[in-house]
């Protein structure tokens, strides 16, 4: 085999690394090395693959496989063992040289690191732990590093991961586990939850107060995981189901959803075309609505259904549910308004902070939210009531949003 260059292995091993899509930095901690200490910020900046946290810093990272090679064979993957495409390897020098080569240049802020599996689950993981571990301990990098874990590797090596990375994430892979089972025979789904209760108890173990000796960082920005949409048959409320678990047993931070995309030489039990991509968008809505807005799943979707594509889910839900509206903007509390198509989190919050000193019209209602003709049928203001509009039988048309004919 040829010995490939640097730039040869960059080019295969960051374009593998594409279809990981659990790589936002929500949750880290602040750090930098201001006053000549270390090496890194996990503060805000441009780069190369941008992941965004809660209060929209930017954080660029730079995203890698450790290697394509993969004794697995999992159908939906490119990198499975059967597939013809070129392969590539980074040792842990070259991985730790560019992470701090490509910071000094001032192109990221951190490192996302998964990998193919080699030899054995140890084996790959343990050198993933020693990537980080030279950075952090050799090198003093203070900034933002992501680890995939691998869920068969030991838990030992896992709790190292957590260790020295800010946040870790386990793939669930597929929604259904029957459809794991046939699509990834190598993987187990009960080992793959076995490992994100373990890290959950190692973040739980880290955050509990009142201890009088604080264990070192664990996972700080906490764990994700993230699903094939499209892959197999699961509909769109099993997928949100499945989601829903998650954050409820193991306390993820997020669920990332990934559109299938064919792949060369695939397996005849696979699509032959990729899924919508305003799939993947609705169920990140949808999601959404679950995390930050106080949804429930069920409220949302029924575990057959699947989500409209024509409006976002919010809506749809408004539309089924018109006797719950209109709401009252100078009286409705925070967790109602938020159920309000159109009003999102920082506008609820701004109107909430408004209203203390006055009533709120329909101009300070469109002065601070995006858009005024989605909310006006399920809001009323100091000068302004919806009459008939939330009872006409054209709303949905109405409120639909239009494609520009580009011809």
């Amino acid at each position: 085999m040829p010995t490939l260059t640097l730039k040869r292995k960059l080019a295969i091993l960051s374009d593998a690394a594409k279809y990981d899509a659990s790589c936002a930095s929500s949750g880290a901690p602040k750090r930098d090395s201001r006053g000549g200490k270390g090496v890194g910020s996990s503060g805000p900046g441009m780069g190369i693959c941008h992941a965004y946290a809660p209060d929209g810093r930017c954080i660029s990272l730079l995203k890698l496989l450790l290697t394509n090679f993969c004794v697995y064979d999992c159908a939906y993957c490119v990198n499975r063992v059967s597939s013809n495409v070129p392969r590539a390897r980074f040792t842990v020098e070259e991985v730790v040289d560019l992470t701090l080569g490509f910071y000094r240049r001032n192109y990221i802020e951190g490192l996302f690191l998964s990998s193919g599996i080699i030899r054995n689950a140890d084996y790959t993981m343990e050198q993933m732990v020693q990537v980080a571990r030279s950075l952090r301990e050799v090198h003093d990098f203070r900034g933002y590093i992501h680890l995939k874990v691998i869920p068969e590797a030991s838990p030992a090596l896992v709790n190292q991961a957590a260790l020295y990375a800010d946040r870790v994430s386990i793939n669930i892979e597929l929604p259904k586990d029957e459809s794991l089972a046939a699509l990834a025979p190598e993987k187990d789904v009960v080992v793959i939850k076995k490992a994100m209760g373990a890290v959950r108890l190692g973040v739980e173990a880290g955050q509990e107060k009142g201890r009088k000796a604080r264990p070192p960082p664990f996972a700080p920005a906490g764990q994700s995981t993230q699903m094939i949409v499209g892959a197999d048959t699961a509909t769109d409320g099993a997928i949100l189901k499945r989601s829903e678990g998650l954050y409820g047993a193991y306390r993820l931070k997020r669920v990332y959803y990934s559109a299938f995309s064919p792949i060369p030489d695939s397996s005849s039990r696979l699509p032959l075309e990729r899924p919508p991509l305003i799939r993947e968008h609705r169920l990140y809505q949808a999601d959404w609505l679950m995390r930050v807005y106080g949804f429930d799943r069920a409220e949302i979707i029924g575990e057959t259904e699947d989500l409209d594509l024509a409006i976002d889910p919010k809506l749809a839900w408004a539309l089924r549910c018109r006797g719950d509206f209109p709401m009252d903007v100078n009286t409705a509390d925070r967790e109602q308004l938020l159920r309000v198509p159109g009003l999102g989190v920082r506008a609820v919050d701004r109107l909430l902070d408004v209203r203390r000193f006055k009533r709120l019209t329909l101009a300070d209602v469109k002065r601070l939210s995006r858009g005024i003709e989605t909310l006006k049928p399920f809001l009323v203001a100091a000068d302004w009531s919806p009459g008939q509009l939330l009872d006409r039988a054209d709303l949905r048309a109405r409120l639909e949003p239009r494609q520009l004919d580009l011809f």
